[in-house]
């Protein structure tokens, strides 16, 4: 006697091989993921109190549609958080243009999204580097570090977000 269960598995099987050959099956996709992409870099890995850190951060547009809005948020690390003697600031923030480097505004933990100016362009970036200033009276021998969080739309009305993504940690280091 046949098992039902047996006769289920079997129409599931050559449904699935149909699907799969006359490719109507769905497929997995990655482009959602991997629409848009944010990065940083720092110029230094180290400073001395009262000394300034550029924190360079990219959005990469890998989706075939135009970045309409984005929106990131900006906060330090727990570890950071932990070291009260850390004083820092966000002391400026420019987008690199074409024509040179252009102030911007919003920096801290608010929107600078909109700092990464007007549409990207599939498969091109947008720089906004940030100004990192550690206070003169700022403990030393810690590491400031922040993570962050974007979203981003597209012109064909997609979105994605993505984060947490680390920023590179500065030491601050007793002179």
């Amino acid at each position: 006697m046949r098992s039902p269960l047996m006769r289920r598995f079997g129409l599931g099987a050559v449904l699935a091989l149909a699907l799969a050959v006359f490719g109507m099956a769905p497929s997995a996709s990655a482009v959602d993921a991997a629409s848009a992409e944010l990065t940083f870099a720092t110029d230094s890995a180290t400073t001395t109190p009262g000394g300034t850190v550029n924190l360079s951060m990219t959005i990469t547009n890998n989706h075939t549609y135009d970045v309409w809005f984005i929106y990131q948020t900006i906060e330090p690390t727990w570890l950071t958080n932990q070291r009260p003697d850390l004083k820092y600031s966000f002391t400026g923030c420019s987008l690199a243009t074409a024509a040179g480097a252009t102030p911007c505004s919003g920096t801290g933990p608010a929107n600078l999204g909109t700092n990464y100016g007007a549409t990207v362009p599939p498969g091109q970036s947008r720089t906004v580097t940030l100004t990192l200033q550690v206070a003169a009276d700022s403990g030393c021998n810690g590491n400031i570090g922040f993570y962050s969080y974007f979203y981003a739309e597209f012109s064909d009305s997609t979105n994605v977000s993505g984060g947490p993504v680390y920023t590179p940690e500065t030491r601050v280091l007793c002179a």
